[in-house]
């Protein structure tokens, strides 16, 4: 129980910018085998969004309390998706084959599709936020912003199951997720992130999987078909294509 406690904190130290306790300490071994807590570390981040944006929203209109949420979101996380977002932006819009699309992707400077990409990402997140939010309310909108950062980290570790680690370079930072998880831990993974749709409409809920199951697959196939398999970056992007199709697809069933 201790042992999947330090997973438990190694994955909150990895994945976000919260302090974790001092005894956990820095084992390696923490770290292979943290991603299986990737959705429960989701449930928090989306917990603390939706959290920020029902207080900001008792004194602000909505649309500034979303974005304050969002905001919240990106601090918590340092950003860390919306980077690998980005760079697999500049990496697949500017690389033509497998070398090229990597060495970009390890490039810190952003590019004009990375620019771009994340403008739109942003936005359109920031706008079907809203309109769930003007159509069903704000208990719904918090429920959903804690499904929908659990649901789409669900989807990133199923690309850690089923895809091969395609960076040979120990200064990658996301090495310790080259490991490719067991059919257990992924298990704990789902089990993580689908527990938080339960708060939802089993109706509405539907539409919403749906659409996060083909990104994900779309993904996957992608990342496959381009580098023979995944980086970190592709991780990031994953997490938050997704998160946006789980929000698209309640709003479209909602509508």
């Amino acid at each position: 129980m201790k042992r999947e406690l330090e997973y438990v904190f190694a994955a909150l130290r990895f994945f976000t910018r919260l302090p974790v306790p001092a005894w956990v300490g820095h084992d390696a071994e923490q770290l292979n085998h943290a991603a299986r807590y990737f959705p429960l570390v989701g449930i928090l981040v989306g917990a603390i969004g939706a959290l920020v944006t029902e207080l900001a929203a008792l004194a602000l209109p909505i649309g500034v309390a979303v974005l304050l949420g969002m905001a919240a979101t990106v601090l918590t996380t340092g950003g860390f998706h919306e980077d690998g977002f980005a760079d697999s932006c500049d990496g697949f819009g500017g690389g033509w084959d497998k070398g090229r699309v990597l060495a970009i992707m390890k490039d810190s400077r952003i590019g004009s599709h990375a620019a771009i990409g994340l403008g739109l990402l942003l936005l359109t997140k920031w706008n079907v936020l809203v309109e769930i939010d003007a159509t069903f309310g704000p208990p719904l909108l918090a429920m959903t912003l804690v499904a929908g950062h659990a649901v789409s980290r669900l989807a990133s570790t199923v690309l850690i199951r089923f895809l091969d680690y395609v960076r040979d370079d120990d200064s990658s930072k996301s090495k310790p997720l080259a490991r490719r998880m067991t059919g257990g831990e992924l298990a704990i993974a789902a089990l993580c992130g689908l527990a938080p749709c339960l708060l939802l409409p089993p109706a509405d809920l539907l539409a919403a999987l749906a659409a996060t199951a083909l990104v994900t697959l779309f993904a996957a196939r992608y990342f496959l078909r381009r580098i023979g398999g995944y980086t970190g970056d592709c991780l990031g992007a994953t997490q938050q294509v997704a998160e946006l199709a789980f929000y698209l697809g309640l709003l479209c069933n909602f509508s």
